[in-house]
């Protein structure tokens, strides 16, 4: 016993001071990719090595559309290096979560050149994620920091890779319960749920009995690629999808797995939902 606690003061505290302090992130990390839309002289070579179809493009009447979708994204870098102007970059920016599924989708419009290649850049549209995520809530945050929230987790068909992170919130190092978050075994029992994974039609029933015995008011959030849009697995004869193919969504945290950091930027960016419908909602 002695030399637990020897050991203990020895190391000392191991918990990282996120979100007030930025994490330390290491310089393989993959954070989000960013596109440079006015340089990006031919988007064909990254749309065909995506393996999850989050570059699309479309031409019509001499107008190619090119589309970037963050919530299908799985921040391989391929796209990175299909791209030999330089005009997609991956960047360590992990902050994406977002309340609105349109917010991850950047759409841009170019004039289709005889070559196959774009031309000028007509028109150029995107949500929030593409404008410093993070300083949208950080006022927020600070405000909901300490308030009790109780988590129920489902897997509807993840390959746990998301679940590998979300075990790490409740490590010493991330030690998500000294903001008052904590994960119970019981829908009955949480104000929010997590799911995971592509929603399998083997889950789907299980999902939305999950969703029904959850009191009011709650919040639904959709983790990883997969949760927001099947990701990888996309939708097929074993799979439907994204969660909000079967149950409302409330916040959408990108990456494939995202990180520790980006699961408690989306939870508190949904606590603020808790907070607003508990006032409409308040329970017995």
């Amino acid at each position: 016993m002695f030399k637990i606690l020897q050991k203990s003061i020895s190391i000392g505290t191991v918990t990282a001071e996120y979100p007030r302090v930025a994490p330390h992130l290491a310089e393989q990390f993959r954070g989000r990719l960013e596109f440079d839309f006015a340089a990006w002289s031919d988007a064909r070579p990254a749309a065909d090595v995506c393996p999850t179809g989050a570059i699309a493009i479309h031409d019509c009447d001499g107008v190619r559309q090119v589309t970037v979708d963050y919530g299908r994204c799985i921040f391989c870098g391929e796209c990175e290096q299909a791209s030999a102007d330089g005009a997609v970059r991956m960047t360590k920016q992990f902050e994406l979560a977002v309340t609105d599924r349109r917010d991850l989708v950047i759409t841009a419009e170019y004039a289709l050149q005889a070559d196959g290649h774009h031309g000028e850049l007509l028109s150029f549209s995107s949500g929030p994620i593409a404008e410093e995520p993070g300083k949208r809530i950080e006022a927020a945050i600070h405000k909901l920091l300490g308030r009790s929230l109780a988590i129920r987790q489902v897997d509807a068909g993840s390959c746990n890779g998301c679940e590998q992170e979300i075990v790490a919130l409740n490590n010493p190092v991330h030690d998500i319960e000294r903001f008052g978050i904590r994960f119970v075994a019981s829908p009955r029992h949480a104000d929010m749920l997590l799911v995971t994974g592509p929603v399998t039609r083997n889950m789907e029933l299980a999902l939305r009995k999950t969703w029904a015995a959850t009191p009011d008011p709650k919040v639904v959030v959709a983790v990883g690629a997969c949760g927001i849009s099947g990701g990888i697995f996309g939708t097929n004869y074993a799979s439907l999808g994204g969660v909000d193919a079967v149950i409302p969504v409330d916040v959408y945290i990108p990456g494939c797995p995202p990180r520790p950091e980006a699961l408690l930027h989306g939870i508190l960016l949904a606590l603020g939902l808790v907070r607003q419908r508990m006032g409409t909602h308040p329970r017995g």
